[in-house]
């Protein structure tokens, strides 16, 4: 099967990489992915995959159909969505969507799991079960589009015994892909603070009531909540990348607006910091006669990768790709829709090294490109975890 799968995803490639560069030319930003799912639909039916489509309205959602359908399924996710980064890579497929960029590697995913389905479609008379192709939209946006299908019950309607998804990775090179069992990515929360005062004259400050001095307050007090309240061991960060306060050099203004993001793995603890951060930020506006709003809005929960799952898919990566070049991944801070998945099925996220020393930019930067010979992996590499989850009894 691996050798059967190998010669496929070699014979693929050159597919492979028309559709991701297709993809990456015409981005599309959260929750406005139309032109995008109409070629993934295109492609589908190209291959002769039967499909559903207008999943909170771009999600699409294709079946692949082995012996004995109703034995097993697995789901297969790609998220499709862009970000607003304008591109500043010199290549022929860049973006032609003006502020709007792959750059977190959904164009890969989305080529990948097509290259899958080209895969598996020619194999499914080798395999028992039925596979789902899941394109999922909004990942990049709160409240995720794994969320909303699974509120809307497409998911429950599925009912997958296990749930894959793979990530391109700027830190592995190609050849080499990652995981980690059990918890892997953090929760996030976005915080959205607006500190009300009296503005005026910034040589008359007894006259005022300093939003931008309580501001400051604020922020350094919200960090003992970090370091004192939170149990060391459980990991969490604080940061806030956004102050406005729109006042000038002798202006002190009338409110300042800070944002802000709270991310960590444990959902007790994360419903404690809310309740104490807003206490505390609240009480530090009002200590100085000013006033404080404090909106937080709960974003992803923190991701796990379910034991027996992942070390199954380990297991078909060390035989599809060799031992040493599967390597163990850490707790990582960023966050991923795909939780939502992983908290309701038994999941595996695992990911997929993109990098040559030509190609090393981060994730979300307005650089970012991946090594196309790590598709001929994104897309083997996938169709032969799904086959032996598949096939475990």
């Amino acid at each position: 099967m691996i050798d059967k799968i190998k010669q496929l995803s070699k014979e693929f490639l050159p597919e492979i990489i028309r559709i991701r560069r297709y993809i990456h030319q015409h981005p599309e930003l959260s929750f406005n992915e139309y032109k995008t799912a109409e070629f993934i639909q295109s492609e589908l039916t190209k291959i002769g995959i039967p499909f559903t489509s207008g999943h909170i309205n771009t999600g699409i959602i294709g079946t692949i159909e082995g012996k004995d359908p109703n034995s097993k399924t697995i789901l297969l996710r790609a998220d499709i969505d862009a970000l607003p980064i304008q591109e500043e890579n010199d290549i022929e497929y860049k973006s032609t969507n003006d502020g709007v960029m792959h750059a977190c590697g959904h164009d890969a995913h989305s080529a990948s799991l097509l290259g899958s389905a080209l895969i598996l479609n020619q194999l499914k008379n080798d395999f028992s079960g039925t596979i789902k192709l899941l394109f999922q939209p909004a990942e990049e946006k709160l409240p995720g589009g794994a969320k909303l299908l699974i509120d809307e019950g497409v998911i429950k309607k599925i009912n997958p015994d296990s749930c894959i998804a793979q990530h391109v990775y700027p830190e592995l090179p190609v050849g080499k892909v990652g995981f980690k069992k059990g918890v892997y990515m953090a929760s996030t929360d976005e915080l959205h603070v607006t500190v009300k005062g009296k503005g005026g004259h910034a040589a008359l400050p007894h006259q005022l009531i300093d939003p931008v001095l309580i501001s400051a307050q604020i922020i350094v007090g919200l960090q003992q909540i970090i370091s004192r309240s939170n149990n060391p061991i459980t990991p969490s960060v604080l940061s806030f990348g956004y102050v406005d306060a729109k006042g000038a050099t002798n202006v002190i203004p009338n409110n300042v607006s800070i944002k802000g993001t709270f991310r960590t793995f444990d959902e007790q603890w994360r419903e404690e910091a809310h309740l104490k951060m807003i206490k505390m930020a609240t009480s530090i506006a009002k200590s100085m006669g000013g006033s404080c709003d404090f909106e937080i809005k709960k974003g992803y929960p923190f991701l796990i990768n379910d034991e027996e799952v992942t070390s199954l898919a380990i297991d078909a990566a060390q035989k599809y790709l060799g031992e040493e070049n599967v390597v163990p991944l850490d707790l990582r801070m960023t966050a991923e829709d795909f939780a939502y998945l992983s908290h309701e099925y038994p999941s595996c996220f695992y990911r997929l090294g993109t990098a040559n020393e030509n190609k090393k930019s981060n994730l979300h930067t307005p650089t970012f490109d991946i090594d196309e010979s790590s598709l001929e992996i994104g897309a083997g590499l996938f169709s032969f975890i799904a086959i032996q989850q598949l096939s475990k009894s």
